[in-house]
This record gives C-alpha cells, structure tokens and sequence, in this order.
C-alpha cells in the first residue's frame, strides 16, 4: 500500500488529524487543472515532474547533452495532448511513454545523422573529448551508466538518480515490481564489473 499521508489542522491549541486515502496523490489537483487547461498549473507540473522526465530520457538517450532539448519537446507534447487523456489519475505511466518514445525517436534520428555523415565522409565521426579530457570520477560512472543497456539504465536512473521505490518504476514502466528488482541488480553488476580499478 502506499503511504499514508495526513493532514493537521490547528485551531486555538487543538490539534487534529485527518487520514487522507492512502493512495492519495498530490500532484493530481496539479494534473486536474492542466487537463483543463490551466496554463500556471502547467508550469508548476513542469518544476516539480521536471527531474524523473530528464532522467527517464537519459535513461533511454544515454546523452546528457540532448536531455534538455528533448525534455523540452516532452513537456511541448504533454501541453497538446493532456486535455485528451483518458484517464488522468494514472498520468505518471502517460507522461513516462511520452518521454520514453520522445527519447527514442531522438535516438533514431542521431543514428539517421551518423550514418548519414559517414556515408558522405567515409568515416565514423570521432569525438576526442572524452579521451582528451580524461574524466574525474564522476564523469567516469557516468559513462559507464550511459553505457549500459537502456533495459537496465532507464530503472537505473530512476532509483539511483531521482530516488523512486520499486513499486513507482514499476508503475511508470508497466512491469512488476519483482521485474523492476531483477533489472536494477543486473545493472549493478555491470556497473561493478565496468568501474573495477577505475573508480
């Protein structure tokens, strides 16, 4: 079950506590008014959503320079299409999908350009900037994040960035909790195994 959230209201010294549903949601007045249409309502969804919609791209994009442009094209999207969405109260798997197939169309397109380029320069294009300026440590686990498959790196990220139980990633992804667990193990023993004696 989820957690139990209350309410306290106090009055001339007295204080009393009112249970509110235990799968109570409050972000859900937020998305109730943006479906109608409440442009600062939207922006509010934005500040407070912003982060988990950054890293399920990057959890899918592996590309920390484009997550902004395609956040953004997320949140483009989520204002033309929220008005129509069937069901509101499960707007966290809506807005997930959302960001996912944005971040994978993104990638197809970067494939699309790099085969592009090569066909026209008859060589993969090289970017030095990471040998060149070899990283800290902390640039050095995120490569070896970027570097996982999206199946672990998406759960990843949710857990180990944004700070989402199981059950939420489950929600959001549509697969079980039990699911959820499997892949964030085996993502920590690539992890492990990549960053052996470099970090």
């Amino acid at each position: 079950m989820g957690d139990r959230w209350t309410i306290r209201y106090t009055s001339v010294g007295v204080t009393m506590t009112m249970p509110l549903p235990e799968e109570f949601d409050p972000v859900q007045p937020v998305v109730d008014a943006v479906v109608a249409g409440d442009g600062p309502a939207f922006e509010e969804l934005v500040r407070g959503q912003g982060d988990w919609v950054r890293a399920v791209v990057f959890g899918v994009l592996g590309d920390r320079d484009r997550v902004d442009d395609v956040a953004q094209q997320v949140w483009t999207t989520v204002w033309e299409r929220i008005g129509h969405l069937r069901d509101p109260g499960r707007w966290r798997p809506w807005l997930y999908r959302l960001a996912r197939n944005a971040a994978v169309d993104a990638g197809r397109a970067q494939t699309r350009r790099r085969r592009s380029a090569e066909r026209v320069t008859g060589d993969a294009t090289v970017t030095p900037c990471d040998t060149m300026v070899e990283a800290e440590r902390r640039e050095t686990v995120w490569r070896a994040i970027r570097g996982l498959p999206a199946l672990y790196r998406e759960p990843f990220v949710l857990r180990h960035v944004e700070g989402w139980g199981y059950r939420r990633i489950g929600e959001v992804m549509d697969i079980p909790v039990d699911t959820v667990e499997t892949r964030l193990v085996r993502a920590r023993r690539l992890l492990r195994d990549v960053l052996k004696d470099k970090v």
